[in-house]
């Protein structure tokens, strides 16, 4: 699911709502809190434009809108991992910040929105109609109710109109030249043959020749991969609650302390269970619960007591037994803490020669003693030499296969090419780029397409499923040539929107280039 939100968010669809949204939001902006410079602290705001400030509350409108937007395309809320992939925080700015930039450019643009053109706006939007038809008094009692006066919103309206004719016209100065009409046309008919070379790494390794440079150069670029782990061994003595309660009691008024405290564990069928029909039980868990305090107490005082390290008289004082382990990682516990996660963990944590803990597991209570400690270290060449050759022969096959990949483009543009060629056979265009006998490849398929008689050659090599592909175009089958001219408009229609969607995104990616822009930093940090 989350890839289809995606999907939508990358489209020219969704992208048009963006506009939609931002359109009729800012109107909003402008009659709730006026203009963007208005904000008060730096908490005020969610962004500066040119020192103008977006008021926070403007932000939190936008941001609440488009993730509504999303939610009905996923028809269900949206998990926080799920909002933070989609970059909504970002969008939700960048959606503002684009406002303030166009309201501004649409000045220099020597853009004007008339009375007229206000009132037609005004008339057609569905809240102020009564049987279909703009009614004056319809208008009057919703702005009554919303606390709006006509002249705030006539001037919100003027604002959104503003923005509207600016984006509308980039979107016009769009246009769909006959060369890309031509080519799409070409693309949804024809059908190709490509002449191709392709080269793997895994066939080049015996070719690869390494120095001792090239061997100490790949260990010192992949330290992470042959860095030993860090290695701790411990001293560590358990302590064991069940012995400690065994010398325990516990007195009535101490178990229906506990009871109260803990009554969810007491359910019966028909709800809480009375404390004389659990007595015994309550008692027993008072116990075991009294015993797992007073040992851990018991573990923190000797601890504190013997601050020196001496694991030894600690444990002698608690009457415990002191176990030692090897060296170990924490990926490779000592077989002596099998299951015991927290205090393997804790054994990473302290100094060497220090006394941690406690640390309390279903096994007992911890004190632990670092005995010796090992700190990640790359170990000389002569000790991973056989890894280390097997990865620096395998990076070196894919220089060479890419080498041998661009070498191979330089030889098919020469008459009679000295390579050994494979052949596709016939393929129409696919948007999903499979190919026979090379794969799925959209950026090929669409290079392939484009190739002509006149310049065969694809410029660059491609890389598909590992290996590297070399191209050229052997033979075109022109489809439906004369359908075209009845075709052309069909095609224009079809690539207009991207095309002036393309144009608004490159106007505002340049406005946005020149102007200074601030967000919160508080505002993307989670």
């Amino acid at each position: 699911m989350l890839g289809i939100i995606r999907k939508y968010k990358e489209s020219i669809v969704i992208k048009i709502v963006f506009v939609v949204i931002v359109l009729s939001f800012v109107g909003t902006i402008f009659l709730v809190w006026g203009e963007g410079g208005s904000g008060g602290g730096d908490s005020s705001y969610a962004a500066k434009v040119n020192g103008s400030k977006i008021p926070f509350e403007d932000y939190q409108k936008s941001y609440y809108r488009l993730k509504g937007i999303y939610e009905q395309i996923n028809g269900k809320g949206l998990s926080p991992e799920m909002e933070k992939q989609l970059g909504l925080k970002k969008l939700a700015i960048d959606s503002l910040i684009d406002t303030v930039l166009i309201r501004k450019e649409a000045g220099k643009m020597g853009i004007k929105v008339s009375k007229d053109d206000i009132q037609k706006a005004i008339a057609a939007v569905p809240a102020f109609q009564r049987n279909g038809a703009f009614d004056f008094q319809q208008y009057q009692e919703v702005l009554r109710s919303s606390r709006i006066t006509p002249s705030q919103f006539e001037e919100s309206q003027e604002q959104d109109l503003l923005i509207q004719k600016a984006r509308q016209k980039v979107q016009e100065s769009a246009v769909v030249s006959d060369e890309e009409l031509l080519q799409t046309f070409r693309k949804q008919n024809d059908r190709i043959e490509l002449a191709f070379a392709s080269f793997a790494p895994a066939e080049l390794t015996a070719e690869v020749k390494l120095s001792e440079q090239d061997l100490n150069a790949y260990l010192q670029a992949n330290q992470e991969k042959f860095k030993t782990p860090e290695q701790v061994s411990v001293a560590f003595c358990v302590l064991d609650p069940a012995a400690v309660a065994a010398k325990l009691t516990v007195s009535d008024e101490e178990a229906q302390t506990y009871y109260q405290k803990n009554i969810d564990r007491y359910q019966g069928k028909g709800g809480i269970l009375p404390y004389a029909e659990v007595q015994g039980r309550v008692k027993a868990d008072a116990l075991a619960f009294k015993g797992a305090r007073q040992t851990y107490e018991m573990a923190a005082d000797a601890i504190n007591k013997f601050k020196s390290g001496d694991i030894a008289a600690a444990a002698a004082s608690l009457g415990a037994k002191v176990t030692e382990t090897q060296l170990f990682t924490a990926a490779a516990p000592a077989p002596q803490l099998a299951g015991e996660p927290e205090v393997v963990k804790r054994s990473f944590t302290i100094s060497q020669g220090e006394l941690g803990g406690p640390v309390e597991t279903k096994k007992g209570i911890y004190l632990i003693k670092v005995k010796e400690r090992k700190a990640a270290a790359v170990p000389p060449l002569a000790q991973v030499r056989s890894q280390v050759e097997q990865g620096a022969r395998e990076e070196k096959a894919k220089e060479l296969a890419r080498q041998k990949a661009d070498q191979a483009i330089a030889e098919l543009a020469k008459p009679g090419p000295n390579l050994k060629l494979l052949e596709t056979g016939s393929f129409g265009y696919s948007a999903k780029g499979d190919i026979p006998k090379i794969g799925s490849a959209p950026e090929l398929m669409e290079a392939a397409f484009s190739l002509t008689a006149a310049a065969p050659v694809a410029k660059t090599p491609f890389q598909v499923g590992g290996r590297w592909y070399a191209v050229k175009l052997k033979n075109r089958l022109e489809m439906n040539k004369e359908a075209f001219p009845q075709e052309k408009e069909r095609i224009r229609q079809s690539l207009l929107p991207k095309k002036q969607q393309d144009a608004l995104d490159s106007w505002l990616k340049e406005l946005k280039g020149k102007a200074k822009i601030e967000i919160n930093p508080a505002l993307l940090a989670d």
